[in-house]
């Protein structure tokens, strides 16, 4: 039985679970430097890596440090609610995709 769904899905959990880590490393960042200071602001990477098999999936990869943005608090905040909206998202996936998986063996059993 292949499960590209749950791999694909759990992927993209793992990928913005650490997009939300990065959020929450700027955010106090930002905080901590006042709506006056500056600080050093990452930015993630991802990148679409490819196995043996010829099965690709998103990983984060790291940070970069975004050079051009001066971001403050309410940046980052905003950031933090995408990463989380898109955890949200995958794990929504995922459900389906165990949910469907569950059905399929059901239907073996009949």
């Amino acid at each position: 039985m292949n499960f590209d769904l749950l791999d694909a899905s759990a992927a993209g959990m793992t990928a913005q679970r650490d997009a939300l880590d990065v959020a929450a490393r700027n955010m106090a960042a930002a905080q901590a430097a006042g709506p006056k200071g500056s600080y050093t602001r990452l930015e993630p990477v991802f990148e679409v890596v490819r196995d043996d098999a010829g099965d690709s999936s998103v990983e984060f990869t790291g940070t970069r440090p975004d050079r051009a943005s001066d971001g403050d608090a309410l940046e980052e905040m905003l950031a933090a609610m995408n990463a989380s909206r898109a955890y949200e998202a995958d794990a929504s996936l995922f459900d389906v995709g165990k949910r469907l998986a569950q059905q399929t063996i059901d239907m073996g059993r009949l």
